[in-house]
């Protein structure tokens, strides 16, 4: 089964996430800078957001860049990674409007975390399909930075209880982490072309 549909797709439902999620964002009534103070929680939310949709976006091309075939169960289990990324516009918007609030937060970790496992799956399968030494199964290796995110998504919906701004604060750890993109797949990949030729 050749992969470019499910990319074309994925890439379409990505873009409209974004699209939702800034279309969330009310114009202040005002002209003038204090205006903007009260939408200050929701400006934050959404950067991080786009932030973390971002980093979906660019870690699912990579990781199919280095997928040759796909299956039935790779195209249930990519929809169940956008089932996942398709609740961000709403917890984002939910989070900002109400200035960081517990529940909204929690809920925003729940997301992020059903996310990070809905994607472990997705590239577990995949190295699967293509065993261990394929250009995919090499650069990931073992997927620490995955298990660290799962971890700190955990901790951070328990301490949301205590402090909603830890856990935000872990969020942003999280999100810095994976900003900085991992060059393991491009590397391999490249490697395995020039082997080829």
């Amino acid at each position: 089964m050749h992969k470019g549909r499910l990319e074309a797709f994925s890439d379409g439902v990505i873009a409209i996430i974004i699209t939702i999620m800034v279309l969330e964002m009310k114009v202040p009534h005002g002209g003038d800078l204090p205006s903007l103070k009260p939408l200050v929680p929701v400006i934050i939310s959404y950067a991080l957001s786009f932030i973390y949709v971002g980093i979906y976006w660019n870690n699912h091309h990579h990781m199919f860049s280095a997928v040759k075939t796909i299956n039935g169960s790779v195209l249930w289990l990519n929809l169940h990674l956008l089932f996942w990324l398709s609740l961000i516009p709403f917890v984002t918007s939910w989070m900002g409007e109400n200035h960081f609030a517990q529940w909204p937060v929690t809920l925003y970790g729940f997301i992020l975390l059903m996310n990070g496992i809905a994607y472990s799956i997705l590239s577990t399968r995949l190295i699967r399909i293509h065993g261990k030494e394929s250009a995919l199964g090499g650069a990931v290796g073992k997927g620490n930075k995955g298990k660290i995110s799962v971890t700190t998504y955990t901790l951070a919906l328990l301490l949301s209880f205590v402090n909603p701004f830890i856990s935000v604060g872990l969020y942003i750890l999280v999100a810095g982490m994976w900003f900085v993109p991992d060059k393991r797949i491009e590397k391999k990949v490249r490697q395995e072309s020039w082997e080829k030729e």
